[in-house]
């Protein structure tokens, strides 16, 4: 079931807007570049892609995911017989995981296509998903748990937890909408959107890593400061604490000042998205050129 829009009358419009900024800030965070779809990743078919994880290219996992979203949510809704929201719904979710072990479980030597064998796993997950959820609404009858007060009131201690549960679980996928629009609102104001990190996004692990110390660093004082109140980066400052060049800064500049703001601003939701990145990786990185 679709949770209510999180401002009392809120248009059609405005939370299309806020489904595309989530849509948005999850390819941003999951690090897949707005340019996955180069020219070397067309020419690839799944199972050459497949072939790629197996060597150990484990970013070509997350474009393969990303690549076949479309197919993974089309797979889902045909299923349910009903549209999926990949933000709100459950079952995406499932088919997303089950989409990753057909990954880890594929043989081409089955004889069938990559996209068959997906297909048949996300199938069985979401049957499986689908049982377990009647296990536990169908195997006691609620009334069995009914409870009668001195005042003849009925209640239902199953019941009145499990709405609990679930307005617990609507206000904070809220909440995580907010936080994503007030940080969109607060980026706007360096000239950042979302669309622009995406685009942006360093492809390799290791750029990744190296851009996530640096975004760190960048909520000291004498750095953060100059970002808030002058609306910039402290380039030359900042590469030479960091131990790579101008360039490197300049580049990834936009990508850095979203990073400070994210670990110095009140977004817990987003902070819990960005992984720690030991410290060390600045240091290898240090007078290297960053790979993309």
């Amino acid at each position: 079931m679709r949770t209510p829009s999180f401002i009392e009358g809120q248009t059609n419009d405005v939370s299309e807007v806020t489904r595309l900024l989530l849509v948005l800030f999850k390819r941003f965070i999951s690090k897949v570049s707005g340019e996955r779809s180069s020219k070397k990743q067309t020419a690839d078919t799944p199972e050459q892609t497949i072939e790629r994880i197996r060597s150990g290219d484990e970013q070509a996992r997350a474009e393969l995911i990303a690549q076949y979203e479309p197919y993974i949510l089309k797979v889902t809704s045909q299923f349910s017989k009903r549209y999926i929201d990949p933000v709100q719904d459950d079952e995406y979710s499932v088919a997303l995981i089950a989409f990753n072990e057909a990954i880890d479980g594929f043989s081409s030597s089955a004889g069938r296509s990559f996209l068959g064998f997906a297909e048949t796993v996300i199938r069985r997950r979401l049957i499986d998903y689908v049982r377990k959820e009647q296990r536990h609404t169908q195997s006691v009858p609620y009334s069995a748990f009914d409870m009668e007060d001195d005042e003849q009131t009925v209640t239902n201690p199953i019941e009145t937890s499990q709405a609990q549960q679930q307005y617990s679980r609507d206000r904070e996928k809220e909440e995580r909408k907010q936080e994503i629009l007030e940080l969109s609102a607060k980026l706007q104001q360096f000239g950042i959107a979302f669309s622009d990190l995406v685009d942006q996004a360093p492809k390799h692990t290791d750029t990744r890593a190296m851009l996530f110390g640096i975004g760190r660093m960048a909520t000291e004082a004498r750095f953060y400061d100059s970002i808030m109140d002058k609306g910039r980066l402290p380039v030359t400052e900042l590469a030479e604490q960091a131990g790579v060049s101008r360039k490197t800064i300049e580049r990834n500049r936009k990508y850095i000042i979203a990073l400070a703001v994210i670990h110095k601003g009140n977004y817990p939701y987003i902070q819990a998205y960005v992984q720690q990145t030991p410290p060390q990786a600045i240091k290898q990185h240090t007078a290297q050129e960053v790979k993309w």
